[in-house]
């Protein structure tokens, strides 16, 4: 009698695990977990109250909505946001990544949400007028760690001297103070620096790429939601959800970009 109550209470037991694991799943996947660094407004950034805010977390709750998942988005600093993606802790990554080759070899991307092109940064004093000025013997750049900047760099400015940082604002500091000659990062962050910095600093906004970057969804490799991340993109470039998204964080640096005739991001 005692072996057929035991029987009873472990088969009872197994099933009750089992429901709570099936609830757990369909839990989990009814959360679409986000991953970015919210450190670069006005796209991802956070409010006074630690609340998640700006271009990518509006991106990231509209694609949520689309798929009919509850967006939780994880604050993860910069080298931490692929290592994350792999090991599974996050679902995608929307922070402003820019698609490379080396990237792609280890995730898969989305097709390109935005483009953007690199920028300087220079110190009023530094006689920078273009990039060929900081790859002199004697000149310093700052860059951001893991940023296309860092990237762009290593591979090209090797006869300047370059100072690596974890913060963008760290890279700025060094620029303002004439520590380094100029600061390489996107065209709209250095528009944007300088605009709090005017008297030390100079924007040269000009492209000296040959081609323009490329942000895109960060996605697991061979994850079936790419093709539905794929999919809301394009419907969201076609029916204005991007454009609302310039309107609402980026009306005034898109006055600035058309008027000098760069191309802006969406």
């Amino acid at each position: 009698m005692k072996k057929i109550f035991l029987l009873m209470f472990t088969s009872l037991l197994a099933l009750v695990i089992s429901g709570c694991n099936d609830n757990k799943q369909e839990q989990n996947k009814k959360v679409l977990k986000v991953g970015m660094e919210l450190a670069y407004p006005p796209f991802e950034m956070s409010q006074k109250d630690g609340t998640p805010s700006g271009i990518s977390v509006d991106f990231a709750k509209a694609l949520g909505a689309s798929l009919g998942k509850e967006v939780v988005i994880e604050n993860i600093a910069w080298d931490g946001l692929i290592p994350s993606l792999k090991t599974g802790k996050i679902d995608l990554i929307i922070s402003s990544m820019t698609i490379t080759d080396e990237r792609k070899k280890t995730i898969d991307f989305s097709v390109p949400y935005a483009q953007s092109s690199l920028a300087i940064l220079a110190n009023k004093n530094s006689g920078i007028k273009s990039i060929k000025d900081l790859n002199v013997a004697g000149k310093t750049v700052a860059v951001k760690k893991g940023s296309t900047g860092h990237i762009y760099a290593k591979d090209y400015l090797k006869n300047a001297t370059v100072l690596v940082f974890d913060k963008e604002a760290a890279c700025v500091i060094e620029v303002v103070q004439g520590k380094a000659d100029g600061f390489i990062y996107d065209q709209l962050t250095i528009y944007k620096n300088y605009a709090k910095n005017m008297d030390t600093t100079v924007p040269l906004l000009a492209s000296f790429q040959d081609s323009p970057e490329y942000w895109g969804v960060a996605i697991k490799k061979d994850n079936p939601l790419k093709k539905e991340v794929d999919a809301f993109i394009a419907k969201a470039k076609e029916d204005g959800t991007f454009e609302t998204f310039a309107n609402k964080y980026l009306s005034d640096a898109k006055k600035t970009f058309d008027k000098l005739g760069i191309p802006f991001f969406f």
